[in-house]
C-alpha cells in the first residue's frame, strides 16, 4: 500500500453522483505504476455548491480535478482561464492548477480521438452518422469538424437542436460539413456507401439495455464501424445491431481511459506510456467484469 505523508499531491472528481466513477482507478492505478505520490478521490458537490467547491480546492493546493455531470458547463464561470477547445465546445471536464486558479480543458474529446485511433478507426476524410444532438453529441460534432471529416449528418429527434448544433459547428469550421437531420429521416442517408456510426445518446445506458434510438435494421447495414460512447453496458443494443450487420463496434470504456490519461498528463507535466495505459485498461475490464 502506498504511503500517504506531507509531501502527497491529491487530485479529485467533482460532480453529483459521483459514488460510482472508474475514476480512480485510472488515476490511482498510473500513480502507483509510476510510483508517484499522488492519490485521486471523488468529491460529491452539493448543487449550489461549485463555486465553493472550485475555490476550496483551489486553498487547499489540489493539485487537479476532474469534473463530471452535472458541472461540465457550469464550472468554466469558476476558472481563471479556459483552454480553446472547451471554450469551443462549451464544457469543461479537467481543471489544471496553474497561478491565481485553475484552468479549463475538455478531455473527453480528446480522448475519444485517441480511443478511436487505438482501434484503427479514422475521422479524416470520413462520411460519418452521428446519434444525439446534446452535449456529448455537440462535442463529437466539434471534434469530427476538425478532424476534417468529410460530412457528419447529425440525427436527432428534436430536429431544432440539431440545426443548432449543425450551424455552430458549421461556422466554427467555416465550411458546411454537418448535415442536421430528423431522426426518423435516417432513410435519406444514401445507402451507396458505409459509414462510421458515433452513438452519442445515453440511449442503452443500464439499466435500459434493450433501449435503441433506431430499430430500423436497415439503417445498420449502412454501418461499417459503430462507436457507442456508452461504456456500461459493454455490449449495447447499438454494438450488437452493428455487429449483427457485419459491422465492428466499440464501448466507450477506451474513450474513459484515455480522457483520464490526458487529465493525468496535464496535471503531472508528462507523457503516460501506452504500456502503462493499456494495463489500466485492463484494470477497469477487470473492475467491469469483461
Amino acid at each position: 500500500m502506498r504511503q500517504i505523508d506531507g509531501h502527497t499531491r491529491l487530485c479529485g472528481l467533482i460532480g453529483n453522483p459521483v459514488e460510482h466513477t472508474m475514476s480512480p482507478v485510472i488515476h490511482n492505478t498510473l500513480a502507483e505504476k509510476e510510483g508517484r505520490n499522488l492519490v485521486y478521490v471523488p468529491f460529491h458537490v452539493e448543487h449550489g455548491q461549485l463555486g465553493r467547491a472550485v475555490e476550496g480546492a483551489y486553498a487547499l493546493n489540489i493539485l487537479g480535478l476532474n469534473v463530471t455531470v452535472p458541472y461540465k458547463e457550469e464550472v468554466t464561470g469558476c476558472l481563471k482561464a479556459v483552454d480553446g477547445m472547451a471554450a469551443q465546445i462549451g464544457a469543461v471536464n479537467t481543471l489544471v492548477r496553474t497561478d491565481g486558479g485553475y484552468k479549463g480543458y475538455n478531455t473527453d474529446m480528446m480522448g475519444l480521438y485517441r480511443a478511436m485511433c487505438s482501434e484503427g478507426i479514422r475521422l479524416e476524410g470520413e462520411e460519418i452518422i452521428l446519434l444525439g444532438a446534446g452535449g456529448a453529441a455537440r462535442a463529437v460534432a466539434f471534434l469530427c469538424a476538425s478532424k476534417q471529416a468529410a460530412k457528419v449528418y447529425l440525427l436527432n429527434r428534436t430536429p431544432e437542436k440539431a440545426w443548432q448544433v449543425a450551424e455552430e459547428v458549421n461556422r466554427a469550421s467555416g465550411r458546411e460539413c454537418i448535415v442536421p437531420m430528423r431522426t426518423r429521416d435516417h432513410g435519406k442517408i444514401p445507402a451507396d456507401r458505409k459509414y462510421l456510426a458515433i452513438q452519442a445518446t445515453s440511449v442503452g445506458l443500464y439499466p435500459h439495455v434493450e433501449d435503441v434510438v433506431i430499430g430500423d435494421v436497415g439503417f445498420y447495414q449502412k454501418i461499417h464501424t459503430g462507436f457507442d460512447l456508452i461504456y456500461r453496458p459493454s455490449e449495447t443494443k447499438f454494438m450488437s445491431l452493428v455487429r449483427a450487420e457485419g459491422g465492428q463496434a466499440f464501448h466507450g470504456l477506451k474513450m474513459l481511459l484515455y480522457q483520464g490519461v490526458i487529465a493525468y498528463e496535464l496535471w503531472n507535466g508528462i507523457t503516460v506510456p501506452e504500456e502503462d495505459a493499456l494495463a489500466v485498461y485492463g484494470r477497469m475490464k477487470g473492475e467491469m467484469g469483461i
